[in-house]
Protein backbone atom coordinates (compact mmCIF):
# COMPACT_ATOMS: atom_id res chain seq x y z
CA UNK A 1 0.00 0.00 0.00
CA UNK A 2 1.44 3.33 -1.03
CA UNK A 3 1.38 6.13 1.58
CA UNK A 4 0.69 9.75 0.75
CA UNK A 5 3.19 12.49 1.47
CA UNK A 6 0.92 13.93 4.18
CA UNK A 7 0.86 10.56 5.95
CA UNK A 8 4.66 10.56 6.23
CA UNK A 9 5.85 14.13 6.74
CA UNK A 10 5.00 16.48 9.62
CA UNK A 11 6.51 19.48 11.36
CA UNK A 12 7.74 19.81 14.93
CA UNK A 13 8.56 23.21 16.35
CA UNK A 14 8.01 23.16 20.08
CA UNK A 15 10.85 22.02 22.32
CA UNK A 16 9.48 19.84 25.16
CA UNK A 17 10.12 20.73 28.79
CA UNK A 18 12.60 18.52 30.62
CA UNK A 19 11.54 16.83 33.84
CA UNK A 20 13.60 14.44 35.97
CA UNK A 21 11.76 11.93 38.14
CA UNK A 22 12.76 8.88 40.16
CA UNK A 23 11.34 6.09 38.01
CA UNK A 24 12.26 2.48 37.33
CA UNK A 25 13.75 3.29 33.93
CA UNK A 26 16.82 1.55 32.54
CA UNK A 27 19.08 2.44 29.64
CA UNK A 28 20.53 -1.08 29.51
CA UNK A 29 17.65 -3.54 29.10
CA UNK A 30 19.97 -5.98 27.32
CA UNK A 31 21.91 -6.51 30.57
CA UNK A 32 19.24 -9.09 31.32
CA UNK A 33 21.20 -11.64 29.28
CA UNK A 34 24.31 -10.98 31.39
CA UNK A 35 22.26 -11.44 34.55
CA UNK A 36 21.30 -14.89 33.30
CA UNK A 37 24.86 -15.61 32.20
CA UNK A 38 26.46 -14.51 35.49
CA UNK A 39 23.92 -16.59 37.41
CA UNK A 40 24.72 -19.60 35.23
CA UNK A 41 28.46 -19.42 35.94
CA UNK A 42 27.96 -18.37 39.61
CA UNK A 43 30.22 -15.38 39.06
CA UNK A 44 29.48 -13.46 42.27
CA UNK A 45 30.06 -16.43 44.57
CA UNK A 46 33.29 -17.40 42.82
CA UNK A 47 34.58 -13.82 42.91
CA UNK A 48 33.90 -13.70 46.65
CA UNK A 49 36.15 -16.73 47.23
CA UNK A 50 39.03 -14.93 45.49
CA UNK A 51 39.22 -12.43 48.34
CA UNK A 52 38.64 -14.74 51.31
CA UNK A 53 42.28 -14.19 52.35
CA UNK A 54 41.67 -10.48 53.02
CA UNK A 55 40.79 -9.76 56.65
CA UNK A 56 39.10 -6.44 55.93
CA UNK A 57 35.36 -6.92 55.36
CA UNK A 58 33.89 -3.65 54.01
CA UNK A 59 30.20 -3.07 53.30
CA UNK A 60 30.97 -3.19 49.58
CA UNK A 61 33.02 -6.38 49.40
CA UNK A 62 36.04 -6.62 47.12
CA UNK A 63 34.18 -9.11 44.94
CA UNK A 64 31.38 -6.57 44.39
CA UNK A 65 33.92 -3.96 43.30
CA UNK A 66 35.43 -6.36 40.75
CA UNK A 67 31.94 -7.36 39.53
CA UNK A 68 31.08 -3.67 39.12
CA UNK A 69 34.29 -3.14 37.10
CA UNK A 70 33.33 -5.99 34.76
CA UNK A 71 29.82 -4.57 34.27
CA UNK A 72 31.29 -1.06 33.86
CA UNK A 73 33.50 -2.30 31.01
CA UNK A 74 30.73 -4.36 29.40
CA UNK A 75 28.61 -1.20 29.27
CA UNK A 76 31.41 0.55 27.37
CA UNK A 77 32.67 2.96 30.02
CA UNK A 78 36.39 3.49 30.61
CA UNK A 79 36.96 5.95 33.47
CA UNK A 80 35.88 5.09 37.02
CA UNK A 81 34.19 8.49 37.37
CA UNK A 82 31.70 7.50 34.67
CA UNK A 83 29.93 5.20 37.16
CA UNK A 84 27.98 8.34 38.19
CA UNK A 85 26.12 8.22 34.86
CA UNK A 86 24.32 4.95 35.63
CA UNK A 87 24.46 4.57 39.41
CA UNK A 88 20.64 4.76 39.64
CA UNK A 89 19.97 2.31 36.78
CA UNK A 90 17.66 -0.39 38.23
CA UNK A 91 18.95 -3.21 36.01
CA UNK A 92 22.58 -2.55 36.98
CA UNK A 93 21.54 -2.54 40.66
CA UNK A 94 19.69 -5.84 40.20
CA UNK A 95 22.68 -7.36 38.44
CA UNK A 96 24.88 -6.28 41.36
CA UNK A 97 22.35 -7.28 44.04
CA UNK A 98 22.58 -3.82 45.63
CA UNK A 99 20.30 -0.91 46.50
CA UNK A 100 23.05 1.62 45.73
CA UNK A 101 26.43 1.56 44.00
CA UNK A 102 29.68 2.46 45.81
CA UNK A 103 31.29 5.86 45.34
CA UNK A 104 34.41 6.19 43.20
CA UNK A 105 36.51 6.81 46.34
CA UNK A 106 35.19 3.55 47.83
CA UNK A 107 36.08 1.67 44.66
CA UNK A 108 39.61 3.15 44.59
CA UNK A 109 40.15 2.33 48.26
CA UNK A 110 38.96 -1.24 47.75
CA UNK A 111 41.23 -1.74 44.73
CA UNK A 112 44.24 -0.43 46.69
CA UNK A 113 43.64 -3.12 49.34
CA UNK A 114 44.12 -5.98 46.87
CA UNK A 115 47.20 -8.06 47.60
CA UNK A 116 49.32 -10.47 45.54
CA UNK A 117 47.31 -13.50 46.65
CA UNK A 118 44.00 -11.86 45.69
CA UNK A 119 45.31 -11.02 42.23
CA UNK A 120 46.61 -14.58 41.78
CA UNK A 121 43.19 -15.94 42.79
CA UNK A 122 41.48 -13.60 40.32
CA UNK A 123 43.79 -14.73 37.50
CA UNK A 124 43.07 -18.35 38.41
CA UNK A 125 39.32 -17.75 38.24
CA UNK A 126 39.64 -16.02 34.87
CA UNK A 127 41.56 -19.04 33.54
CA UNK A 128 38.98 -21.41 35.01
CA UNK A 129 36.10 -19.82 33.11
CA UNK A 130 38.03 -20.09 29.83
CA UNK A 131 39.06 -23.70 30.44
CA UNK A 132 35.50 -24.68 31.38
CA UNK A 133 34.36 -23.38 28.00
CA UNK A 134 37.14 -25.30 26.24
CA UNK A 135 36.15 -28.50 28.04
CA UNK A 136 32.55 -28.03 26.92
CA UNK A 137 33.57 -27.53 23.28
CA UNK A 138 36.01 -30.51 23.25
CA UNK A 139 38.55 -29.17 20.77
CA UNK A 140 40.91 -31.75 19.28
CA UNK A 141 43.71 -29.18 19.24
CA UNK A 142 44.24 -25.78 20.81
CA UNK A 143 46.53 -22.97 19.69
CA UNK A 144 48.12 -20.80 22.38
CA UNK A 145 49.59 -17.54 21.10
CA UNK A 146 51.98 -15.47 23.20
CA UNK A 147 52.81 -11.80 22.82
CA UNK A 148 53.16 -8.61 24.81
CA UNK A 149 51.05 -5.48 24.44
CA UNK A 150 51.91 -1.95 25.57
CA UNK A 151 49.52 -0.33 28.08
CA UNK A 152 50.41 3.37 28.24
CA UNK A 153 49.76 5.81 31.07
CA UNK A 154 50.03 9.58 31.15
CA UNK A 155 50.96 9.61 34.83
CA UNK A 156 53.47 7.84 37.06
CA UNK A 157 51.60 4.66 37.91
CA UNK A 158 53.37 2.33 40.33
CA UNK A 159 55.43 -0.32 38.53
CA UNK A 160 55.32 1.43 35.16
CA UNK A 161 58.45 2.41 33.24
CA UNK A 162 59.54 4.16 30.06
CA UNK A 163 60.21 1.61 27.34
CA UNK A 164 59.48 0.86 23.70
CA UNK A 165 56.24 2.61 22.81
CA UNK A 166 55.70 3.35 19.12
CA UNK A 167 52.35 5.10 19.72
CA UNK A 168 53.24 7.33 22.69
CA UNK A 169 57.01 7.72 22.66
CA UNK A 170 58.51 8.52 26.04
CA UNK A 171 55.33 7.66 27.98
CA UNK A 172 55.47 5.37 30.98
CA UNK A 173 53.74 2.04 30.46
CA UNK A 174 53.20 -1.57 31.45
CA UNK A 175 54.12 -4.36 29.07
CA UNK A 176 52.19 -7.48 30.15
CA UNK A 177 52.68 -10.77 28.34
CA UNK A 178 49.37 -12.33 27.26
CA UNK A 179 48.42 -15.88 26.36
CA UNK A 180 45.40 -16.09 24.07
CA UNK A 181 43.41 -19.00 22.64
CA UNK A 182 43.14 -18.71 18.85
CA UNK A 183 40.05 -20.93 18.53
CA UNK A 184 37.93 -18.84 20.94
CA UNK A 185 39.60 -15.43 20.72
CA UNK A 186 39.87 -15.30 24.53
CA UNK A 187 42.60 -14.39 27.01
CA UNK A 188 43.83 -17.41 28.94
CA UNK A 189 46.24 -15.60 31.25
CA UNK A 190 48.49 -12.59 31.73
CA UNK A 191 51.95 -12.00 33.19
CA UNK A 192 52.24 -8.37 34.32
CA UNK A 193 55.52 -6.52 33.64
CA UNK A 194 56.84 -2.93 33.57
CA UNK A 195 57.20 -1.22 30.21
CA UNK A 196 61.00 -1.36 29.95
CA UNK A 197 61.49 -5.13 29.57
CA UNK A 198 62.14 -7.31 26.54
CA UNK A 199 59.32 -9.44 25.13
CA UNK A 200 60.94 -12.63 26.39
CA UNK A 201 61.39 -11.37 29.98
CA UNK A 202 59.83 -14.04 32.24
CA UNK A 203 58.29 -15.69 29.19
CA UNK A 204 59.72 -19.19 29.68
CA UNK A 205 58.17 -19.75 33.13
CA UNK A 206 54.88 -18.13 32.13
CA UNK A 207 54.55 -20.23 28.99
CA UNK A 208 55.39 -23.42 30.86
CA UNK A 209 52.66 -22.69 33.44
CA UNK A 210 50.11 -22.07 30.68
CA UNK A 211 50.98 -25.32 28.91
CA UNK A 212 50.80 -27.36 32.12
CA UNK A 213 47.44 -25.87 33.16
CA UNK A 214 45.83 -26.54 29.79
CA UNK A 215 47.26 -30.07 29.53
CA UNK A 216 46.15 -31.00 33.05
CA UNK A 217 42.57 -29.85 32.38
CA UNK A 218 42.35 -31.01 28.76
CA UNK A 219 44.20 -34.34 28.52
CA UNK A 220 44.46 -35.75 25.03
CA UNK A 221 44.18 -32.34 23.36
CA UNK A 222 47.00 -31.42 20.97
CA UNK A 223 48.60 -28.17 22.12
CA UNK A 224 50.14 -25.79 19.59
CA UNK A 225 51.86 -22.45 20.00
CA UNK A 226 53.01 -19.56 17.80
CA UNK A 227 55.60 -16.93 18.72
CA UNK A 228 57.33 -13.96 17.12
CA UNK A 229 61.09 -13.49 16.80
CA UNK A 230 61.42 -11.97 20.29
CA UNK A 231 60.94 -15.48 21.72
CA UNK A 232 63.64 -17.05 19.56
CA UNK A 233 66.20 -18.33 22.04
CA UNK A 234 67.36 -21.81 22.99
CA UNK A 235 65.71 -21.79 26.43
CA UNK A 236 62.20 -21.07 25.16
CA UNK A 237 62.40 -23.17 21.97
CA UNK A 238 63.78 -26.18 23.85
CA UNK A 239 61.24 -25.79 26.67
CA UNK A 240 58.30 -25.74 24.28
CA UNK A 241 59.62 -28.73 22.34
CA UNK A 242 60.41 -30.78 25.47
CA UNK A 243 56.84 -30.30 26.68
CA UNK A 244 55.50 -31.85 23.46
CA UNK A 245 53.94 -28.63 22.20
CA UNK A 246 53.80 -28.21 18.43
CA UNK A 247 55.22 -24.76 17.78
CA UNK A 248 56.36 -22.26 15.19
CA UNK A 249 58.49 -19.20 15.87
CA UNK A 250 59.78 -16.40 13.68
CA UNK A 251 63.57 -16.28 13.38
CA UNK A 252 65.49 -12.97 13.43
CA UNK A 253 67.57 -14.35 10.59
CA UNK A 254 69.31 -11.02 9.91
CA UNK A 255 71.38 -11.78 13.02
CA UNK A 256 72.65 -15.04 11.55
CA UNK A 257 74.93 -14.74 8.55
CA UNK A 258 74.63 -18.47 7.94
CA UNK A 259 70.92 -18.19 7.20
CA UNK A 260 71.46 -15.36 4.76
CA UNK A 261 74.08 -17.47 3.01
CA UNK A 262 71.67 -20.42 2.76
CA UNK A 263 69.11 -18.18 1.04
CA UNK A 264 71.71 -16.88 -1.41
CA UNK A 265 72.92 -20.40 -2.23
CA UNK A 266 69.45 -21.89 -2.70
CA UNK A 267 68.98 -22.71 -6.35
CA UNK A 268 65.52 -24.28 -6.23
CA UNK A 269 62.56 -22.85 -4.34
CA UNK A 270 59.43 -24.98 -3.93
CA UNK A 271 56.20 -23.20 -4.82
CA UNK A 272 53.42 -22.92 -2.25
CA UNK A 273 51.18 -20.68 -4.34
CA UNK A 274 51.57 -17.77 -6.78
CA UNK A 275 53.04 -15.54 -4.06
CA UNK A 276 54.84 -17.85 -1.65
CA UNK A 277 57.69 -20.33 -2.14
CA UNK A 278 60.00 -22.11 0.29
CA UNK A 279 62.86 -24.46 1.03
CA UNK A 280 63.75 -26.09 4.34
CA UNK A 281 66.67 -27.60 6.21
CA UNK A 282 67.73 -28.96 9.60
CA UNK A 283 69.93 -26.40 11.34
CA UNK A 284 70.95 -24.90 14.67
CA UNK A 285 72.88 -21.82 15.79
CA UNK A 286 76.44 -22.66 16.81
CA UNK A 287 75.75 -22.20 20.53
CA UNK A 288 72.68 -24.48 20.53
CA UNK A 289 72.72 -28.19 21.34
CA UNK A 290 69.77 -29.35 19.24
CA UNK A 291 68.89 -29.01 15.58
CA UNK A 292 65.41 -27.95 14.50
CA UNK A 293 63.48 -27.71 11.27
CA UNK A 294 63.96 -24.28 9.64
CA UNK A 295 61.55 -23.28 6.87
CA UNK A 296 62.78 -20.45 4.63
CA UNK A 297 60.02 -18.56 2.84
CA UNK A 298 59.89 -15.78 0.31
CA UNK A 299 56.90 -13.74 -0.78
CA UNK A 300 56.55 -11.80 -4.00
CA UNK A 301 55.95 -8.13 -3.31
CA UNK A 302 55.22 -5.38 -5.78
CA UNK A 303 57.55 -2.41 -5.71
CA UNK A 304 56.76 0.77 -7.54
CA UNK A 305 59.28 1.78 -10.17
CA UNK A 306 60.95 5.08 -9.41
CA UNK A 307 62.00 7.63 -11.96
CA UNK A 308 60.26 9.02 -15.07
CA UNK A 309 57.41 6.99 -16.54
CA UNK A 310 56.91 6.42 -20.27
CA UNK A 311 53.12 6.22 -20.07
CA UNK A 312 50.47 7.87 -17.92
CA UNK A 313 48.03 5.00 -18.35
CA UNK A 314 49.65 2.66 -15.84
CA UNK A 315 52.39 2.49 -13.19
CA UNK A 316 54.99 -0.20 -13.96
CA UNK A 317 55.74 -2.53 -11.04
CA UNK A 318 58.72 -4.75 -10.39
CA UNK A 319 58.42 -7.95 -8.40
CA UNK A 320 60.89 -8.59 -5.60
CA UNK A 321 60.84 -10.78 -2.50
CA UNK A 322 60.40 -10.50 1.25
CA UNK A 323 62.19 -13.27 3.13
CA UNK A 324 61.20 -14.90 6.41
CA UNK A 325 62.46 -17.89 8.36
CA UNK A 326 60.34 -20.05 10.66
CA UNK A 327 61.64 -22.60 13.16
CA UNK A 328 59.29 -25.43 14.04
CA UNK A 329 58.96 -28.97 15.36
CA UNK A 330 55.78 -29.59 13.35
CA UNK A 331 55.97 -32.40 10.79
CA UNK A 332 53.23 -31.00 8.51
CA UNK A 333 53.90 -29.92 4.95
CA UNK A 334 55.71 -26.59 4.59
CA UNK A 335 52.58 -24.92 3.21
CA UNK A 336 50.59 -25.91 6.30
CA UNK A 337 53.40 -24.68 8.59
CA UNK A 338 53.61 -21.29 6.84
CA UNK A 339 49.84 -20.78 6.87
CA UNK A 340 49.65 -21.84 10.52
CA UNK A 341 52.36 -19.39 11.54
CA UNK A 342 50.90 -16.53 9.49
CA UNK A 343 47.64 -17.01 11.36
CA UNK A 344 49.17 -15.60 14.53
CA UNK A 345 48.18 -12.15 13.30
CA UNK A 346 44.71 -12.89 14.68
CA UNK A 347 46.11 -12.18 18.17
CA UNK A 348 46.53 -8.52 17.24
CA UNK A 349 42.81 -8.46 16.47
CA UNK A 350 42.09 -9.79 19.98
CA UNK A 351 44.23 -7.04 21.52
CA UNK A 352 42.57 -4.43 19.32
CA UNK A 353 39.04 -5.55 20.21
CA UNK A 354 39.83 -5.67 23.93
CA UNK A 355 41.46 -2.23 23.94
CA UNK A 356 38.57 -0.70 22.00
CA UNK A 357 35.63 -2.52 23.62
CA UNK A 358 36.72 -3.33 27.19
CA UNK A 359 39.39 -0.67 27.89
CA UNK A 360 42.31 -3.11 28.07
CA UNK A 361 44.74 -0.25 27.40
CA UNK A 362 43.43 1.98 30.21
CA UNK A 363 45.54 2.54 33.35
CA UNK A 364 43.02 4.13 35.78
CA UNK A 365 44.93 4.16 39.09
CA UNK A 366 48.34 4.95 40.56
CA UNK A 367 48.75 1.69 42.49
CA UNK A 368 50.10 -1.39 40.75
CA UNK A 369 47.63 -3.85 42.34
CA UNK A 370 44.65 -1.69 41.34
CA UNK A 371 45.81 -1.54 37.73
CA UNK A 372 46.41 -5.29 37.62
CA UNK A 373 42.86 -5.94 38.86
CA UNK A 374 41.47 -3.52 36.26
CA UNK A 375 43.37 -5.33 33.47
CA UNK A 376 42.07 -8.73 34.64
CA UNK A 377 38.52 -7.30 34.79
CA UNK A 378 38.99 -6.08 31.20
CA UNK A 379 40.11 -9.54 30.11
CA UNK A 380 37.13 -11.17 31.84
CA UNK A 381 34.65 -8.73 30.26
CA UNK A 382 36.10 -9.56 26.83
CA UNK A 383 36.06 -13.30 27.55
CA UNK A 384 32.45 -13.24 28.78
CA UNK A 385 31.27 -11.50 25.61
CA UNK A 386 32.89 -14.30 23.59
CA UNK A 387 31.65 -17.06 25.91
CA UNK A 388 28.02 -15.94 25.58
CA UNK A 389 28.26 -16.05 21.80
CA UNK A 390 29.88 -19.50 21.97
CA UNK A 391 26.95 -20.79 24.03
CA UNK A 392 24.33 -19.11 21.83
CA UNK A 393 25.63 -20.07 18.38
CA UNK A 394 27.21 -23.20 16.86
CA UNK A 395 30.87 -23.19 15.93
CA UNK A 396 31.98 -22.90 12.34
CA UNK A 397 34.52 -25.23 10.69
CA UNK A 398 37.55 -25.83 12.93
CA UNK A 399 39.99 -27.56 10.58
CA UNK A 400 41.74 -24.59 8.99
CA UNK A 401 45.48 -24.10 8.61
CA UNK A 402 45.56 -20.57 10.07
CA UNK A 403 43.54 -21.62 13.14
CA UNK A 404 41.03 -18.77 12.99
CA UNK A 405 38.36 -18.42 15.67
CA UNK A 406 35.79 -21.20 15.42
CA UNK A 407 32.94 -18.67 15.68
CA UNK A 408 32.06 -15.53 13.76
CA UNK A 409 32.19 -13.30 16.81
CA UNK A 410 30.48 -9.94 17.00
CA UNK A 411 32.46 -7.20 18.70
CA UNK A 412 31.18 -6.27 22.13
CA UNK A 413 30.57 -2.73 20.87
CA UNK A 414 28.20 -4.16 18.26
CA UNK A 415 26.34 -6.18 20.91
CA UNK A 416 26.00 -2.99 22.97
CA UNK A 417 24.38 -1.07 20.15
CA UNK A 418 22.16 -3.93 19.03
CA UNK A 419 21.02 -5.40 22.35
CA UNK A 420 22.41 -3.93 25.59
CA UNK A 421 21.77 -0.20 25.17
CA UNK A 422 17.98 -0.44 25.00
CA UNK A 423 15.61 1.68 27.07
CA UNK A 424 13.13 -0.15 29.27
CA UNK A 425 10.87 0.21 32.29
CA UNK A 426 10.59 -2.18 35.23
CA UNK A 427 6.95 -2.55 36.27
CA UNK A 428 4.90 -5.02 38.39
CA UNK A 429 1.52 -5.70 36.78
CA UNK A 430 -0.43 -7.97 39.16
CA UNK A 431 2.72 -8.29 41.27
CA UNK A 432 4.83 -9.87 38.48
CA UNK A 433 8.16 -8.15 37.75
CA UNK A 434 8.20 -7.19 34.06
CA UNK A 435 10.72 -5.37 31.88
CA UNK A 436 8.88 -3.41 29.18
CA UNK A 437 10.77 -2.41 26.04
CA UNK A 438 9.97 -0.83 22.71
CA UNK A 439 8.68 -3.34 20.15
CA UNK A 440 11.64 -3.73 17.81
CA UNK A 441 11.57 -7.09 16.04
CA UNK A 442 15.35 -7.37 15.52
CA UNK A 443 16.07 -6.64 19.20
CA UNK A 444 13.28 -8.96 20.31
CA UNK A 445 14.61 -11.82 18.19
CA UNK A 446 18.23 -11.52 19.38
CA UNK A 447 17.40 -10.91 23.04
CA UNK A 448 14.94 -13.79 23.31
CA UNK A 449 17.39 -16.10 21.54
CA UNK A 450 20.15 -15.36 24.06
CA UNK A 451 17.74 -15.72 26.99
CA UNK A 452 16.34 -19.01 25.71
CA UNK A 453 19.80 -20.53 25.19
CA UNK A 454 21.16 -19.34 28.55
CA UNK A 455 18.11 -20.59 30.45
CA UNK A 456 18.41 -24.01 28.83
CA UNK A 457 22.16 -24.16 29.55
CA UNK A 458 21.69 -23.27 33.24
Amino acid sequence: MKSSKAQIHTKFHKIPEIKFEDQQLTSFSGLLIFQLFFKRIELKDKLKKCFSNLKVSPIFGHHLVVLLLIIHLILGFRRLREIDYYRDDPLVLRLMGLKKLPDVSTISRSLSQMDTQSIANLRRLSRLFVINGLQRESFGRLTLDFDGSVLSTKGHAEGSAVGFNKVKKGARSYYPLFCTIAQTGQFLDMYHRPGNVHDSNGAADFMLRCFKKVKSQLPGTIIESRMDSAFFNEEIISLVSENHVKFTASVPFVKFAELKKKIEECGAWNEINKKWSYFETQWKPKSWNTEFRFVFTRKKVKQQQKGPLQLDLFIPLDLEYDYKVIVTNKTDAAKAVVLFHNGRGSQESIFGDAKTDTALGVIPCKRLASNQVFTIASMMAHNFSREMQMVAHPAASRAKHKRPAAWKFKKLDTIRHQIIQRAGRLIRPQGKLTLTMSLNQAVKKDLLHFMDVLQKAA
